[in-house]
C-alpha cells in the first residue's frame, strides 16, 4: 500500500475548528478525509442488527485503503466526541462479527488529533485510542493536541505521520 493516510473526523460541526485543522493537516500529510458526518452509523448492538447501516462498508474500505488511520476529534466533556466513540464502539463488530475483517488492522498506524481552546490536554484523553490500538494490533504512533489558533503544530505532526 505505501502508508497511504486518512483523516477520520468526529466532529459535530462541518466547518469548526477540528475541520479547519484537518483541513490544513490533510493537504501537508497527502491524506484523504472522512467525515463520519456524512454516514449514518448507529450504536452497537448486541444482537447485530445494526448491519445495514453504513459502519461495515465504511470500515471494509478504510481497512483495504489506508494504512495510517488519523482521528481527528474535538474534545467534548473531556473526552473525544460523541460521534467518535459510537465509530469506536463499533470496532467491537470487528471483534465479534466481522473478525477476518478485524485481523486486518493488525499491523496498520493510528494517530490521534485532539482539539479543544486550550493549548493542552490530559495525557489520560487518550487512553481509549491506545489502549484501542494494542488490543487491536495496531501500531499507536501518538497524539497531538492543538487548538485552531495554534496551528502552527502541524508541521510537528506531519514529522510524526511521515
Amino acid at each position: 500500500m505505501g502508508n497511504t493516510k486518512v483523516i477520520i473526523v468526529g466532529s459535530s460541526r462541518n466547518n469548526g475548528n477540528t475541520s479547519k485543522i484537518v483541513d490544513k493537516i490533510s493537504n501537508q500529510i497527502n491524506a484523504d478525509v472522512i467525515d463520519l458526518r456524512d454516514y449514518s452509523i448507529s450504536y452497537y448492538d448486541y444482537e447485530s442488527e445494526n448491519r445495514a447501516d453504513d459502519f461495515l462498508p465504511l470500515i471494509t474500505s478504510i481497512i483495504e485503503k489506508y494504512d495510517t488511520l488519523v482521528f481527528a476529534t474535538p474534545v467534548y466533556w473531556y473526552a473525544m466526541s460523541g460521534i467518535m466513540k459510537v465509530f469506536f464502539d463499533r470496532f467491537s463488530d470487528l471483534i465479534r462479527i466481522e473478525k477476518e475483517l478485524g485481523r486486518k488492522l493488525r499491523g496498520k498506524n493510528m494517530f490521534v488529533i485532539s482539539n479543544s481552546d486550550e493549548d493542552q490536554l490530559e495525557y489520560d484523553f487518550y487512553l481509549p485510542f491506545r489502549l484501542s490500538a494494542e488490543y487491536l494490533g495496531i501500531k499507536y504512533l501518538g497524539e497531538k493536541h492543538l487548538s485552531y489558533q495554534t496551528i502552527k503544530d502541524q508541521e510537528r505532526i506531519n514529522s510524526i505521520l511521515e
